[in-house]
């Protein structure tokens, strides 16, 4: 699937990692430009998940529109795939109205699929998904990772060890193919003169981030996600798979399901898989070639950060 190129250079993108302070960059920046704000947050898609998203307040979706934030419940999965189906819908309605589309977030799965394409791969074999679930549950956590990093390294760097859905498709892809999911998915970026002008993404110091991560994540803990997360798990149907791996909500379920021995213990692991997180996406907008990248200095303000964007 691809995105309509003549869409596709009438939308902005602002990406970069977990806490930059996209969100409020992105609120200005939609004011400025007359234009409305995409999520380009594969968790903020899912309804009841507030805190440990770190999804735009009710006050800060007031300010400009927002589309896709709160499309699906947590019990529900949610493909690259929709998400792009879903992206170009509400960017064409976006560009009906006058408005510029601008994506803010830091999937950069999603932002890689939009400026190159998706690869929807083979059918699913259902009874190979089987074999490998029931098979995962009998060995060490991180069995699935091991084995995808045997053919295929590139892809399960991408992945997290416990991200189970998507390493085993990542495996399936193999499987089917003979060929590594990165092998495949390697679409190459479109010529210069058709890629949208303004994509970039938020470069910040290692250390200035790294205690905003931390700092977030204190807040989130004070705000309440361990009563969110609780909440979830008591839902019917309850969370779900990939819902459940979302940063800060794995290791509180843990938590609360007796698999850490404290709190403390609980909001140190989300802080230090956050850094982790960050930088793996710290590696990916480096990577893409169409990203421009911003660098963040620790006294820049929003207004500072808009100025150099715009000019």
């Amino acid at each position: 699937m691809k995105f309509p190129l003549d869409l596709l250079q009438k939308c902005w993108f602002l990406a970069g990692p977990t806490a930059v302070g996209k969100t409020a960059l992105g609120i200005i920046l939609a004011e400025k430009l007359g234009g409305e704000l995409v999520s380009l947050d594969s968790m903020s898609i899912y309804r009841k998940m507030n805190i440990g998203t770190a999804k735009p307040s009710k006050l800060e979706q007031s300010q400009v529109p927002h589309h896709l934030i709160d499309v699906v419940d947590p019990h529900e999965e949610y493909s690259t795939d929709r998400y792009m189906r879903e992206a170009i819908i509400a960017c064409e309605k976006i560009v009906q109205r006058g408005h510029v589309p601008i994506f803010v977030g830091g999937t950069g799965l999603y932002l890689r699929s939009i400026l190159r394409g998706v690869f929807e791969g083979p059918e699913a074999d259902w009874e190979f998904r089987n074999n490998l679930e029931h098979q995962a549950t009998l060995e060490a956590p991180d069995w699935l990772s091991i084995r995808l990093k045997k053919i295929d390294p590139v892809t399960a760097g991408r992945i997290h060890p416990n991200d189970s859905r998507r390493l085993i498709r990542a495996l399936e892809i193999y499987h089917l193919t003979g060929k590594p999911a990165s092998e495949l998915l390697e679409e190459g970026p479109l010529p210069k003169d058709s890629r949208p002008e303004h994509v970039y993404w938020l470069s910040p110091e290692r250390e200035w981030i790294h205690g905003r991560i931390n700092l977030r994540v204190d807040q989130m803990i004070a705000e309440g996600l361990e009563e969110e997360v609780r909440m979830l798990l008591q839902l019917e149907p309850p969370i779900g798979r990939t819902a459940r791996q979302g940063l800060g909500y794995r290791e509180m379920i843990d938590w609360i399901e007796g698999r850490s021995p404290s709190i403390e213990k609980t909001a140190e692991l989300i802080k230090t898989h956050t850094r982790q997180f960050a930088k793996r996406q710290h590696t990916w907008f480096r990577n893409l070639e169409e990203c421009q990248a911003i660098n963040v200095e620790p006294m820049d303000t929003v207004q500072t950060l808009v100025d150099r964007i715009v000019g």
